[in-house]
């Protein structure tokens, strides 16, 4: 019966079973820096999708605040209240409460 081959690119748990040693006698080196060099890009990319993925939802977030009270200076300007009390409660300069 054929030994079962333990892949070192999956089974983490070698080298502690095992010892430090024993992984490094089944990678050969051309293969080590191969798998490092995948483990290299994998974190840039996980790195780069992490952060776009923050900087979408800041963007997603700052424009729905902006909605937000451009929809309730509307509200108050319907309602009756002075340009500048608007201005003030909204942070919406005094000539875009005019436009709306």
């Amino acid at each position: 019966m054929k030994a079962k081959y333990i892949n070192p690119y999956t089974d983490f748990g070698f080298k502690k079973l095992f010892g430090e040693e024993a992984s490094k006698d089944l990678l050969k080196e051309k293969e080590l820096a191969e798998y490092e060099e995948s483990l290299k890009v994998y974190r840039d990319l996980k790195g780069v999708i992490d952060t776009s993925f923050e900087e979408g939802e800041k963007v997603g977030y700052d424009k729905g605040k902006n909605e937000k009270a451009r929809e309730m200076a509307k509200a108050m300007k319907i309602k009756g209240y002075p340009l500048e009390d608007i201005s003030e409660l909204t942070q919406i300069p005094q000539e875009e409460i005019k436009k709306l």
